[in-house]
């Protein structure tokens, strides 16, 4: 009896377990778009593959592996780019920008704005 009660005990805190780590955390972090334009380094007449970018691309590598990039890319008619972050701070969001090799560089000026992401699925459902 003693048995398949504690069996049942390690059933239920397995299930509480399980429950909890399939539970979504809420994130308290803001998204961040960051558009990207040519600026006064931006060489003339040359596509953005052309543009002096290794450093940037590096950079932004870097950003996604520490989980504040979510998505980036070029925009396909060679007019920048842009970049979604997520990061718990404007002055985070701030600091990586200017951290940016492709904005000191004035490669690129960004602009930096608070974005709210919809969840266009809950309106799917009915």
């Amino acid at each position: 009896m003693r048995a398949l009660a504690g069996l049942a005990l390690c059933g239920v805190a397995l299930w509480t377990a399980v429950g909890s780590a399939q539970t979504p955390a809420i994130s308290t972090k803001t998204n961040y778009l960051v558009v990207y334009r040519p600026g006064p380094s931006w060489i003339a007449g040359k596509p953005l593959a052309e543009q002096p970018l290794g450093e940037h691309g590096k950079y932004m590598l870097s950003l996604y592996v520490k989980g504040a990039l979510k998505f980036a890319g070029p925009f396909l008619d060679n007019a920048g780019g842009a970049v979604v972050l997520e990061v718990d701070t404007e002055g985070e969001a701030k600091a990586i920008v200017a951290g940016d090799p492709a904005v000191s560089g004035q490669v690129f000026v960004a602009e930096l704005h608070p974005w709210q992401l919809v969840d266009w699925q809950q309106y799917t459902k009915k």
